[in-house]
């Protein structure tokens, strides 16, 4: 992983999630985007992991059909998370989840 192995960059990485949580987390979703295996996905779930109480990894590539049909209608949110948690055995607390999706 590129990033992991550079402290500074993986700093700043960090911190503009970081900054995303504070300050627009409630209104935004966080899209983090750069090329195949330079540390996305590393860097996503170690700050998960530090700044929420809960969160759910789905990597696209590798999940159920169920988990995949639930992003065809996501009109009610708050059913759409409770039916993830569900499926997923994770429970989400409001305000302190967080939900990663990786397409591969």
């Amino acid at each position: 992983d590129l990033c992991m192995d550079k402290p500074v960059f993986k700093r700043k990485i960090y911190d503009e999630i970081y900054e995303w949580k504070e300050s627009r987390s409630d209104k935004y979703a966080l899209l983090i985007k750069g090329a195949r295996r330079v540390g996305k996905s590393t860097i996503a779930e170690e700050f998960a992991k530090k700044e929420f109480k809960s969160y759910i990894l789905i990597d696209f590539a590798h999940t159920s059909k169920a988990i995949i049909d639930l992003f065809d209608d996501t009109y009610d949110l708050d059913f759409f998370f409770l039916q993830l948690q569900q499926l997923m055995g994770i429970r989400l607390y409001e305000k302190e989840m967080y939900c990663r999706m990786y397409i591969n």
